[in-house]
């Protein structure tokens, strides 16, 4: 039978005297100055409060409350001289989990949000308020994955691409926009200097201008052209990785599961540290590795996903 899951708090929404809440420590002066509190103000003006703070009861005195979480929102209305608030009561006085998972949004995840807002009848202009920036900047928000294929923007939907590694792409065709998006998601790296080496090793005739020269910030031509030789080698090496990888993992987790019940024969175990203890050690190594801690797939799951 499944357990429920109990709530942190209280299912209902109480709206509680400002002057009532405890606040667990101060907001440094230097924070009300931050970007980050100004645009939680400016949010909290034209919007209001979306995600109610979290209070636990004092437990010493009457209608006071400990501030667990909100501490900026608590301040910000403070100042404006706001009287109460809507929020959610906590049943412990725990505060260290709070916030403990926040994902900071990325360019591509703010585009989405932006086109869903204008779709849904927002203004440009309510929007630069809420966010406390330009109009111009959520222009550019707007156009961000202007020039870039859907397969690439597909590939990269969901990673912390920089706007400076999208621009990179906006100068190559779609075929290699979607090669590099590929490159990008295979080494983890979405930075921005990866992207311009990515640009740089850029064969000419796959630009978009392709009578131009491609200027990259310290490099020479000549060290232009060996990257892009290296790169064409790489991405040979890389296409053949990816084509033997789900063969190569399926025969290794299978030699794994076939090495851990090997070793837990006590006489073979005995032999082979008689007989040929450096193989053993390295049995050893590889039965114990992190990456092979957990149960080893059977061998018709790791065939299916090989297969995908």
């Amino acid at each position: 039978m499944t357990a429920k899951v109990k709530l942190a708090c209280q299912s209902e929404i109480h709206t509680i005297d400002v002057d009532s809440i405890l606040p667990m420590r101060k907001v440094p002066q230097a924070a009300r100055k931050s970007t980050k509190y100004r645009r939680i103000s400016a949010s909290i003006h034209e919007i209001g409060i979306i995600e109610p703070i979290i209070v636990y009861p004092c437990p010493d005195a009457d209608n006071q409350y400990m501030l667990l979480d909100g501490h900026v929102r608590l301040d910000i209305l403070k100042c404006a001289n706001v009287q109460s608030v809507e929020c959610l009561i906590s049943d412990d006085d725990e505060a260290f989990t709070y916030n403990h998972k926040v994902n900071q949004l990325s360019a591509m995840q703010e585009h989405f949000m932006i086109h869903k807002a204008l779709e849904n009848g927002v203004s440009e202009e309510d929007i630069a308020r809420t966010l406390c920036i330009d109009v111009s900047k959520v222009r550019l928000k707007r156009d961000l994955l202007e020039g870039i294929c859907p397969e690439a923007v597909e590939l990269l939907r969901d990673k912390r691409v920089t706007r400076d590694g999208l621009q990179q792409l906006r100068q190559v065709t779609p075929m290699r926009q979607i090669e590099m998006a590929e490159l990008m998601c295979a080494s983890h790296n979405f930075s921005s200097p990866y992207a311009k080496c990515l640009l740089a090793a850029t064969p000419q005739d796959q630009l978009l201008v392709t009578d131009t020269p491609k200027k990259v910030d310290e490099l020479t031509p000549q060290e232009m052209a060996r990257m892009e030789r290296e790169m064409e080698s790489l991405s040979g090496d890389f296409r053949e990785i990816e084509q033997s990888y789900g063969t190569n993992m399926l025969n290794l987790v299978v030699s794994v599961g076939y090495l851990k019940k090997l070793l837990d024969n006590a006489r073979v175990v005995r032999y082979l540290a008689r007989e040929f203890p450096e193989i053993m050690t390295e049995f050893q190594k590889i039965v114990e590795s992190r990456s092979f801690a957990e149960t080893p797939l059977d061998t018709s799951t790791a065939a299916s996903q090989s297969s995908d």
